[in-house]
């Protein structure tokens, strides 16, 4: 992982996956795949290969823990770094999250305008611990 440019995005609600696009993309410059479920994305993660990954927790069917431990069982992802984004924040829930495997929690609702810094700094710290 040499630098940040493409982004798979898991999140199914429509208009926060248009804003957190639009962020990432025309003010991060990053190259995104959107997915609206844990399902779809992996079906499409290890053909995008991502730099990052960023994960809605609460989404029907697979969930964003359950989604993230498919994916660390695909052989290219394992060491992809992800974030979830999710509206539980709470200290307790950030624990348990990052317990699960993840860099660290973006809350919602996040500021579009920062959303983009707060991914690369993520990125940057997870890719430092390697």
């Amino acid at each position: 992982m040499n630098s940040l440019e493409r982004v798979l995005y898991v999140e199914d609600d429509p208009d926060i996956q248009t804003v957190a696009t639009l962020a990432l993309e025309v003010v991060g410059g990053f190259t995104v795949k959107v997915c609206s479920s844990g399902e779809q994305a992996l079906e499409e993660a290890e053909l995008f290969s991502p730099d990052m990954i960023l994960l809605d927790v609460m989404m029907p069917g697979m969930d964003g823990p359950s989604t993230l431990a498919a994916l660390r069982r695909l052989p290219h992802l394992e060491k992809v770094p992800v974030a979830f984004m999710t509206a539980k924040v709470q200290p307790h829930e950030v624990n348990q999250l990052i317990a699960l495997g993840a860099e660290n929690v973006i809350a919602k609702p996040f500021d579009p305008m920062t959303l983009a810094h707060q991914v690369r700094t993520l990125w940057e710290h997870a890719c430092g611990k390697r």
